[in-house]
């Protein structure tokens, strides 16, 4: 209520008068009050910041976890608690036994001391009222001087008896302390426990610890958090809470509370609040209160609440409604109407701060005869004084109570505060004073003797002052204690004697004196009856009309004070009064007056002011005069206005364009957050979703019962494609369809809601999300409705269908809250998790545009940003005149409502407006400045437009029969004035539709092109355009989003006496808006160049008596005056004379031309205007003027495809206006001329150039609307408090909650809607009326809902885009669980497959013919796709026609573009780490039996030649997975893994262990062969790195891991591939001779593995159908088959050990040639092979090899004389993964600052350059620079198919365009035949010893063919030239020896090229 802000109080007189006097007239009494009031506002907040802020020194100095755990935004601690034991009690209070071991609970109970032990009390953080109970050995404790404990601890559980503890960290843990920090007993064993004389156990002395606690006293101040209440003591024992508290780490109110019944609607203060108990006895303290509150008769409400609760009303935080009791007044039950205003009486049960002395008038009991209320004190006053009870009794008051008020919500505050300082007792031996009612009291009139005349008392202030003040004098007591020598029990703090009783009344006194009677002191000997009296008379004899507010003090009496606070201002009584109103109350007071008639009054009173008469008089003539013809000045401007016209010849605005729709980066951002959130409910272990059981999403959308939402929504479902996205409906999709996913919350909507839940029932398989938009509408509780069912079956709907039962429990329903205002649902007993709120992201991050969008939000912090210095026009505003009009009929009209007033005020305002513009100016002198402003905008804003178009101007009436009364109002007027065609007056209320006359609807149909002739507008955004005022009613705003043509919000008509930050926030949500991002917005993301001097005509002033002639200066710029001082530009000093800016300024005016759009003044005084030579020292009117009349080139220079914009001339800078060519004289002359006439030189076509480019859309694409408040809401926005945030933040969040303490820290402006969340979870609970409020969460995860998010976001940001969106990713995501990318590419190369007469006619053969299959030719020629760029193997059979095999791909278009299909997973496919299921929970590792640690490492060595060294493999072991391997003995030495017999037949087992070498897929690997392999028994091992041991094992704890050595970290599959081969021999080789020992041959072990790709998703089996036994026609199907079927059926294959490498081919959706026909085929084998190791032990893979190993590989075995077999009746499927594999090499440059991408042709160098050296193998640089640019060493090859280049031992991939023949060096080698063939190149790599002179002077070479040599280093290199003698047959030259790109160290490989001659 009004802009309180105390903060900066400057008055010098004030200070010296009040704090001199009061030191200098108490000096002599020794006492010393300090000047507190300016201590707190001028010194205590720096004071109190820099203790807050300084952080903590170390741990040691950290305070109680009481304190400092629960701060939100406190720094979180590195400190890990371990996890609980399984199955052990972990709920605070008790130990892990599950024993209770809090002192309240076993105080009374024998507890068993061993010798030498003592028992303490623990605090824990999470329980900060209890003490824990322990048993400690006095050894490890301290001294009385805090001195000679042992170091460690020794201690017992007095619960479950458990002894032993040795460490405390582990006791800690047993009692469950919850620590977040390292557990130290110095920190949490706090006390002593002592017996009483009753044999209780009660808290004793603190424990001694050194030093500990001076820290802990000082540290508790270093906190906001801490509004834990202790228990309450009273004589030294402790208040026994009466039921079993509820534990959690927030404060909150005990369940003892229930005991005072429904009634306690205000908890205050998360204290005890049942019945206390002191003593084991009941306080014998006023029994009659709880009897009293609970038979009070339940109050008659519109919401209907429990009874006695009051409803919950619109109020301040902390002014808080409770139940009343009929003791509260004393009067009888007929003065109803004082029942009504004092809102509801003294809260039912005492609060904690009652319990302490200050406490003992706590009674509401009156004394003393009653006081008689005088009868006319309305009459006289003019306003009901609103009288605040303070301390002590209240009199009976009697007479006339309809004129006074009476609020218990200062007595509740001073209550709050008395309890404070309990939360810090814990940290000293004696208890902290907390403020005495005496500082209460004298603060309060500090505070009200500093109020403005304008500002309404708050009682968050007041609460903050008590506060800081408390706090303040708690750091002096730090300070003694810092300066005092330690001592076991240190004094208590000799503190200054606070003031007596005796003085207040002269302390207050001597503070009102300075003020100006504002505050008046009444002091009373006997009572406060008597000041009452005194206060009513001297009202009545009207001696306090200065006075704002009385304070009434009574101290005589047993040394404590009564007092009480009278609120007389009628000002400030009125907004109080009114405030206490609740929402239902409000509308039935102003339809009572509106029905009763008393605002007649109000209308004759209007029509005397008039000095012409009558205003309907004026009206009725006007029309006479006018009737038939439109009033001659509108047209007058808009004769001549030609247009662009389009083919039809209707005219065209270039500026209005619909708005395209799509998903903005933002909203896909959000979409995404919301799919990541869904993503971790079902991650998580506890089961709460499967996501995977799901195959389809529906949805149902539940709005308020708001038409104009419902429809908005609908149309968002219907247009978004959501629907035909989530496959609900089929094209096209009506509107029908989509209203069936649209539920609006109305009497109907139960049947539909039910509907929803059986449809749910019925489809498990579909997930539904029941999204509720607009959340924090209706929060009222179903019990409530449950009382109130007959009345209103509206009440608690929500309640009941969203949080029904049924909703909760159904396994298949996601709830989702959207909402821009959560504070409600973010309470202690909230149902939604905080891990589960999603936020709207910030769109600059350290000013960083997160998301480039091409439009910015303009929001509430926007629009305050816009009001401070260095803006050019605020947004926000407020009408001092019209502000001023209504407190002056305030008082004429006492007894009618403000809402009245101000709407019947505005309503005339806007008709004399309407009046002054249609012709009657002296109508100019009945309106504000302001409304004039918006009515001139509006009626001539259709003018400027070719095809009509105009603002809106949104009129908000909350009340909708003052809606009604403006509507009929402003049609009437409007009628009169013959307007009906310029603009239309729509009556917006949330139950009815929109309702536009046809003329209007025509015109909207033909600017958005819709042929429908019975289309009207059924969305606010549909009127996009239309020139109108929108009175829009309605308690509350329900998600109506305004068009972009909105151009002033006047709200100035809001409910402002009901201040909750909800509320306010959801109207000027109203005005938030997206603004384009290239419209030039100062300061970051800030307001835009509003208006133009021209068409601010009528600019805001306070100063009324300025007149209006001055507002119309085209030349000033006149500004608001804030509270705040706020700095603004002032109009630019131009050189011109001022007689040329007022002529055009009359110009303006006179004519009522177009109002000119330049830059505003503000902004050219800023920079300096970049005028060009003609145009110095001109207004911008003039210049912009002027630059029109010259061409308009220059103004829509800046924004091609927009209107343009008319001040981008002055944005281009100096050069631009210097193109403009130079104007006539004669134009220039005229136009700085004073003639009237001056416009008319500017030439017609240009003219109407200027009003295209002013059409209102054009300027609403980039300027915010304009917003009207409230004076009282404009100051408690612009106003900051001590945090940096608006006054509005700190309000309560919402009715339907309240504060959980006064003691709380301010929202910081540095938090984040995360923080914000949790300081709001920490700091209020639900009333009893919320939803929630049954719901004790406390912070306990087991109380969240698992399936519950909550998104939050700004107004009108795009929210429900966003979740629209999310539904449609969400079900992609659903689709794409179950399928898969799998590549579909066909086979490359079959027209050069090999022309051979041999075929394998057996067609339906199950295995191939061993016989048969040898005689079968080997087709060297690579099939497979991925190798499309790989070189072409040559061989003698093919006949190579192709000339050219295409053009090569990109490198990084290799695999992007690679073709792939979308497959649905079987049954049988293999899976990543993402897939979850009952099934393969054992088999992953996850299941309870097989724990993650339960895994061993073993080492595995073997000899290997080759190498010349040892390898050493390390193997890591599940336990689950030993029956594999040997070992020496049980854990021990790792002997071999257990091969099968070849002679095995097991249906359930595979024989082949598979081996999956794999980098860089943790994640995404597709290891999990569980669903695969059809459940049977199978040795799978995962190959990989040794760097990437930790993070596989994470994810795959149940696999069995072979690790690298440390040396092949950086190598390529190869080096895996070898490893594994080599491994595996040697394994058989260890088998052999095992098995023999039992009898087994050698050759009957199995010799065969798998090795197998990590993308090998699913595998096929082709059927085929032959026609005939040799017939070669058939027909194929394939089907998904298990990777058992697959694997046993090639291992039961006859013969088998007799083939070396089985493969299968690649599934492709069209397989042809004669993969198709041939069952089995001699060719390459790769992705997923069985290797024979046995038969291949002499042929090893390429270690250094990165790609093209399996190639190489396969013409190895081959030349070997081995057989390779291809499976073609099987396929494999790979999947398609984008990240790890190849893909992890990325070949970086080694100078660490290098940014430029690294060439291929950069991959060698010349040896001794200075190249930059690359960080990548040097393998891996020779074989991608030759993939690309081997060209270059085999010029002749290129494209020459007939001359390959002979490849000797190895087969390098030269790229798609040089083929190569491959041969072995080998004795015995099958090579194909090369006597005829010349060979355009040769390239010999690391040849070996077989490679000799005469094996290469076999082949003939082309002359010129060029010789590529590669060897190790350059040594090596010349001798293997001169070995091979290639000297005498090549040419060499120095330069032509390289060396890839590799730093010494890296060991670069070195080639030599040569030619041959």
């Amino acid at each position: 209520m009004g802009n309180s802000y105390a903060g900066q109080l400057k008055s010098a007189r004030f200070e010296e008068v009040l704090h001199n006097s009061i030191e200098a007239s108490l000096r002599s009494n020794t006492l010393v009050p300090r000047p507190i009031f300016s201590q707190l506002y001028l010194e205590a907040e720096q004071q109190l910041a820099s203790l807050e802020g300084g952080g903590r020194v170390d741990n040691e100095e950290e305070e109680d976890e009481g304190e400092g755990g629960l701060e939100p935004s406190s720094p979180s601690n590195a400190y890990q608690l371990p996890p609980p034991p399984e199955g052990c009690c972990t709920t605070d209070g008790f130990c892990q036994a599950g024993k209770d071991l809090r002192l309240v609970s076993i105080s009374k109970e024998p507890i068993e001391v061993p010798a030498g032990f003592l028992l303490v009390g623990a605090k824990s953080p999470s329980l900060p009222d209890h003490l824990l109970v322990c048993a400690v050995d006095k050894r490890f404790l301290p001294d009385d001087n805090g001195h000679n404990a042992l170091l460690g601890f020794s201690g017992n559980c007095v619960g479950c008896g458990k002894k032993g503890f040795c460490y405390f960290t582990e006791f800690s843990n047993h009692i469950n302390l919850k620590l977040s920090t390292q557990p130290k007993k110095q920190k949490h064993l706090k006390y002593y426990l002592v017996r009483n004389a009753h044999g209780a156990l009660t808290k004793g002395p603190l424990i001694c610890w050194k030093g500990s606690e001076f820290r802990s006293r000082q540290n508790s101040t270093n906190t906001c958090s801490s509004a834990l209440f202790p228990p309450l003591e009273s004589s030294g024992s402790l208040a026994a809470f009466p039921g079993e508290p509820v534990h959690g780490t927030n404060p909150s109110v005990p369940v003892g509370a229930q005991q005072a019944g429904p009634a306690s609607d205000h908890p205050s203060g998360a204290t005890a609040t049942g019945p206390t108990v002191f003593n084991g006895k009941e306080s014998p303290k006023h029994p009659q209160l709880a009897k009293g509150s609970l038979s009070a008769p339940p109050r008659p409400s519109g919401l209907g609440i429990l009874p006695n609760s009051g409803p919950p009303k619109k109020r301040h935080k902390g002014w808080s409604p409770e139940s009343k009791s009929p003791a509260d007044g004393g009067f009888p039950q007929g003065g109803g109407n004082k029942a009504k205003h004092e809102g509801t009486g003294v809260p039912c049960v005492p609060q904690a701060g009652l319990v302490g002395p200050a406490s003992v008038t706590f009674p509401v009991v009156a004394s003393g005869e009653p006081v008689s209320v005088p009868d006319n004190l309305l009459k006289i006053c003019k306003a009901k004084p609103v009288i605040f009870k303070g301390h002590g009794n209240f009199p009976y008051l009697c007479g006339n109570l309809n004129d006074v008020v009476i609020s218990p919500l200062l007595y509740t505050c001073y209550q709050n505060s008395q309890s404070l300082s309990r939360a810090y007792e814990q940290h000293g031996a004696s208890t902290m004073q907390p403020i005495s009612e005496e500082t209460q009291l004298l603060l309060t009139v500090y505070y009200l003797v500093q109020l403005a005349a304008d500002q309404v008392p708050l009682m968050e202030d007041l609460e903050q002052i008590f506060l800081r003040s408390w706090r303040e004098s708690h750091l002096t007591e730090i300070r003694q204690y810092q300066q005092a020598p330690p001592q076991p029990f240190p004094p208590a703090p000799s503190t200054a004697a606070p003031v007596t009783s005796a003085q207040l009344p002269w302390l207050a006194g001597l503070a009102a004196s300075s003020c100006n009677d504002s505050v008046h002191v009444i002091e009373c000997a006997y009572s406060l009856a008597e000041g009452l009296s005194e206060m009513f008379r001297l009202l009545i004899e009207g001696k306090l009309s200065k006075t704002n507010y009385v304070v009434i003090i009574c101290a005589c009496r047993n040394a404590t004070i009564d007092s009480c606070i009278a609120v007389t201002g009628k000002y400030q009584a009125r907004i109080l009064s009114e405030s206490l109103l609740s929402p239902a109350e409000y509308q039935r007071e102003v339809h009572y007056e509106l029905v009763t008639g008393k605002v007649d009054s109000l209308g004759a009173f209007f029509s005397t002011l008039c000095p012409e008469g009558d205003i309907d008089i004026l009206l009725d003539k006007f029309h006479q005069e006018n009737q038939g013809h439109v009033s001659s000045s509108f047209t007058a401007s808009s004769t001549k206005k030609t247009a662009v016209l389009d083919a039809s010849g209707v005219p065209v605005c270039t500026s209005y364009r619909l708005e395209p729709r799509g998903v903005r980066p933002f909203q896909l951002a959000v979409a995404q957050k919301l799919l990541s959130h869904v993503c971790s409910i079902a991650d998580s272990s506890t089961q709460n979703l499967d996501l995977g059981s799901f195959e389809k999403v529906d949805f149902l959308i539940c709005i308020p019962p708001s038409e104009v939402t419902y429809q908005q929504t609908v149309f968002h479902v219907w247009h978004s494609g959501v629907l035909l996205e989530l496959g609900l409906e089929k094209e096209p999709v009506t509107k029908k369809r989509a209203e069936q996913h649209v539920l609006k919350l109305d009497t109907e909507a139960q049947a539909r809601f039910k509907a929803f839940l059986q449809n749910s029932f019925q489809n498990p398989h579909t997930l539904f999300v029941l999204i509720h938009d607009h959340a924090h509408w209706d929060l009222v509780s179903s019990s409530v409705h449950n009382i109130h069912s007959q009345s209103d079956p509206s009440v608690g709907l929500v309640d009941r269908l969203v949080n029904c039962r049924e909703v909760k429990e159904a396994p298949n329903i996601v709830t989702l809250h959207v909402t821009s205002f959560p504070y409600a649902l973010q309470t202690q007993h909230t149902l939604i998790s905080p891990y589960n709120e999603i936020h709207w992201p910030v769109s600059y991050s350290n000013g960083v545009d997160l998301y480039h969008e091409n439009k910015k939000y303009f929001g509430l912090s926007e629009l305050i940003d816009s009001t401070l210095s260095g803006h050019s026009l605020p947004l926000l505003r407020y009408d001092s005149s019209f502000e001023a009009m209504v407190t002056a009929l305030g008082k004429r009209f006492p007894r009618l409502h403000s809402a009245v007033i101000r709407t019947f005020v505005l309503v005339q305002h806007y008709a004399a407006a309407m009046m002054a513009v249609s012709g009657l100016p002296q109508m100019k002198n009945h309106t504000s400045v302001e409304t004039l402003e918006i009515t001139q905008n509006l009626l001539n804003s259709p003018k400027q437009c070719p095809c009509g178009h105009g603002l809106m101007v949104l009129l908000r009436v909350p009340c909708s029969p003052l809606a009604a009364v403006a509507y009929e109002r402003l049609a009437h007027v409007r009628a009169r004035l013959a307007l009906e065609e310029h603009f239309e007056i729509i009556l917006g209320h949330p139950s009815s539709g929109i309702t536009v006359g046809k003329h209007f609807v025509k015109q909207l149909k033909m600017w958005q092109k819709i042929e429908d002739a019975e289309w009207r507008p059924q969305t606010y955004l549909e009127l996009e355009g239309l020139p109108c005022i929108l009175i829009f009613s309605g308690m509350d705003p329900h998600g109506e989003s305004l068009p972009r043509s909105l151009r002033y919000c006047d709200l100035r008509l809001i409910n402002s006496s009901c201040l909750v930050r909800t509320a306010l926030e959801q109207e000027l949500g109203l005005a938030a808006y997206f603004v384009s991002s290239d419209a030039p917005l100062e300061k970051g993301a800030k307001s835009e160049a509003l208006e133009s001097d021209g068409e601010k005509l009528s600019s805001t002033d306070e100063d009324e008596e300025t007149g209006m002639e001055g507002c119309f200066e085209a030349g000033s710029t006149s500004e608001k005056r804030s509270p705040v001082k706020r700095e603004r530009s002032h109009s630019h000093d131009s050189a011109s004379s001022s007689l040329s800016s007022k002529a055009s300024g009359s110009v303006l005016y006179g004519e009522s031309l177009v109002p000119l759009s330049g830059p505003p003044q503000g902004e050219l005084a800023r920079s300096p205007p970049p005028c060009g030579p003609a145009e110095e020292g001109r207004t911008p009117g003039e210049i912009q003027r002027l630059r029109v009349s010259q061409g308009s080139t220059v103004t829509s220079r800046n924004s091609p495809g927009l209107a343009p914009q008319p001040d981008s001339s002055l944005r281009t800078g100096r050069r631009s206006s210097l193109q403009v060519p130079a104007a006539p004289s004669s134009q220039l002359s005229s136009s700085s001329s004073g003639s009237s006439s001056a416009a008319c030189a500017v030439p017609t076509a240009n003219v109407l150039v200027l009003q295209a480019s002013q059409c209102s859309m054009a300027k609403a694409c980039r300027q915010p609307p304009i917003v009207f408040l409230p004076k009282l809401v404009y100051d408690m926005l612009v106003s900051t408090d001590s945090s940096g945030l608006p006054k509005s933040a700190s309000l309560l969040p919402s009715p339907s909650v309240m504060w959980t303490s006064s003691f709380r820290p301010l929202l910081s402006k540095m938090m984040t809607s995360t923080e914000q969340s949790l300081y709001y979870r920490q700091w209020t609970v639900p009333r009893p009326s919320h939803m929630d409020y049954g719901n004790r969460a406390e912070g306990r995860v087991d109380s969240f809902h698992p399936r519950r998010l909550l998104l939050s976001g700004p107004p009108q940001i795009g929210k429900t885009g966003a979740y629209l969106q999310f539904l449609s990713i969400l079900s992609r995501m659903l689709i794409r669980l179950t399928e898969v990318d799998v590549y579909d590419e066909e086979e490359i190369n079959t027209s050069l497959q090999e022309e051979s007469d041999w075929h394998y006619l057996q067609l339906t053969d199950p295995w191939p013919d061993l016989e048969l299959f040898q005689k079968m030719p080997f087709d060297y020629i690579i099939h497979d796709p991925k190798y499309e760029d790989a070189s072409l193997i040559c061989s003698h059979h093919q006949s190579i026609k192709s000339e050219d095999r295409g053009t090569s791909r990109k490198p990084e278009d290799l695999y992007v573009r690679r073709q792939t299909a979308r497959m649905r997973l079987s049954k049988y496919a293999a899976y990543n780490t993402y897939h979850h299921c009952e099934q393969c929970h054992q088999y992953m590792g996850f299941h309870p039996h097989y724990q993650l640690y339960e895994s061993t490492l073993h080492a595995f060595a073997f000899s290997y030649s080759m190498l010349g060294e040892e390898i050493q493999l390390h193997f890591i072991i599940p336990k689950s997975k030993e029956h594999h391997f040997v070992f020496s003995q049980p854990g021990g030495q790792l002997e071999s893994m257990r091969l099968p017999l070849v002679t095995d037949k097991s249906h359930e087992h595979i024989k082949s262990p598979t081996f999956t070498p794999t980098t860089g897929r943790h994640e995404h690997g597709l290891f999990n062969l569980y669903h695969a392999m059809d459940g049977a028994n199978h040795l799978h091992v995962l190959v990989v790195k040794e760097y990437e041991m930790a993070i596989y094992k994470k994810y795959w704890p149940n696999h069995i891991m072979l690790v690298l050595p440390s040396i092949f970290n950086s190598a390529g599959v190869g080096a895996a591939h070898f490893l594994i081969k080599e491994l595996c021999y040697h394994n058989l080789e260890l088998e052999r001779n095992r098995q023999e020992e039992l009898g087994v041959k050698p050759q009957d072990i199995w010799p065969f593995i798998v090795i197998s790709d990590d993308s090998c998703v699913m595998w096929n089996a082709a059927d085929v159908d032959c026609a005939g036994e040799r017939s070669r026609e058939s027909s194929w199907s394939e089907r998904n088959v298990s990777l058992k079927h697959v694997l046993q059926h090639i291992e039961a294959s006859p013969n088998i050990t007799r083939y070396a490498l089985i493969g299968m081919r690649k599934w492709a959706s069209k397989t042809r040639g004669r993969g198709a026909q041939e069952p089995f085929s001699r060719c390459h084998v790769h992705d997923f092979v069985i290797l024979n190791v046995d038969l291949t032990q002499n042929v090893q893979y390429n270690q250094n090899r990165f790609t093209c190993d399996d190639v190489d590989f396969n013409l190895r075995v081959h030349s070997a004389g081995l057989l390779l077999c291809r499976f073609n009746r099987f396929s494999v499927m790979k999947k398609q993964i984008v990240v790890g594999g190849h893909r992890s090499f990325h070949i970086t440059s080694k100078v660490s600052d290098s940014s430029v991408a690294i060439m291929p042709s950069q991959y060698i160098c010349a040896p001794d350059s200075k190249h930059t050296f690359l960080a990548a193998p040097a393998q891996l640089l020779l074989e991608k620079f030759l993939q690309y640019h081997s060209h270059r060493f085999f010029p002749l090859s290129l494209k020459n198919h007939s001359h390959p280049v002979l490849s000797v031992d190895c087969y390098l991939n030269l790229g798609p365009q040089i083929s190569v023949c491959y041969v072995s060096s080998r004795p015995h080698s099958l090579n194909i035949s090369c006597s005829d063939m010349t060979f355009s190149g040769l390239l010999l790599y690391l040849c070996d010893s077989f490679v000799g002179a005469n094996f290469l002077k076999k082949f003939h070479f082309l002359k010129g063919a060029t010789l590529c040599v590669i060897c190790q280093d350059r040594n090596s290199l010349r001798q293997t030239v001169v070995r091979l003698e290639l000297e005498d047959e090549w040419q060499f030259r120095l330069r032509d020896e390289f060396q890839t790109a590799n730093a010494k160290e890296d060991r670069p490989l070195f080639f030599l090229t040569g030619r041959h001659i």
